[in-house]
């Protein structure tokens, strides 16, 4: 017997969702890998490797810490689209892609004393408490918030994405080092981020706004 109707709309639809939830992905990695190239997080797991030398464990300590800070953030973007109108949020995320525009052109630093010395859990323990704590309010972490207030129904796509980007930065710093950032074209890298975010916040301003479904009222009256 033939497919119905039902099992047709199933299979057209099931292919668009994951095509929406990769480019999301897609989205999501090459915004966060682009702006963490040159960023304090970045020194930060140079600093790791050159001390301790121990680039597995720092690797893993810099995924968790990752996966934390940003499944926070994301949460914070659903809540932030959640109590804000869809114009006001338009708006905010726009101003936010903006912001990261111009902070993308600056290359920041990093204090050698803003890793802890020790750490219960060792290396692991300082990787991740180091790496959570600098990327409070770092770039990469308000990218987060923005991307989860305009992609709220897709936050798995979103820490995914911008967590993969981050290892896409930082696991090459841990094992190749200061070598590998003075190969790189930083000045460049830093203008191709700002000018991503950038493009993001004119899509944003010109994107339409979707106003929430309203209910239907109930019919009143006695019926005849």
């Amino acid at each position: 017997m033939a497919p119905g109707p039902a099992a047709f709309v199933v299979f057209v639809r099931l292919p668009v969702g994951i095509i929406v939830t990769m480019s999301t992905f897609l989205l999501a990695t090459g915004l966060v890998a682009l702006a963490e190239i040159g960023d304090k997080t970045q020194l930060l797991s140079l600093l790791l490797a050159a001390r301790y030398r121990r680039p597995w464990t720092i690797v893993l300590g810099i995924l968790v810490a990752t996966l934390a800070n940003h499944a926070l953030a994301a949460w914070l973007g659903a809540l932030l689209a959640d109590a804000v109108s869809p114009e006001v949020l338009r708006w905010i995320v726009v101003a936010g892609f903006a912001a990261m525009g111009l902070w993308a052109l600056k290359p920041d630093t990093l204090e050698a004393d803003s890793v802890p010395q020790s750490s219960p859990f060792g290396v692991f323990g300082i990787t991740l408490v180091a790496f959570f704590l600098a990327e409070i309010g770092d770039k990469t972490q308000v990218a987060t918030i923005a991307l989860a207030s305009r992609h709220a129904t897709e936050l798995s796509a979103v820490v995914l994405g911008t967590t993969a980007g981050m290892m896409i930065a930082n696991v090459p710093a841990v094992f190749a080092g200061a070598w590998l950032l003075r190969k790189l074209p930083m000045v460049w890298i830093r203008r191709a981020a700002a000018a991503s975010f950038l493009a993001l916040a004119i899509l944003a301003a010109l994107a339409p706004v979707h106003a929430p479904a309203s209910h239907p009222t109930p019919a009143t009256g006695t019926p005849p």
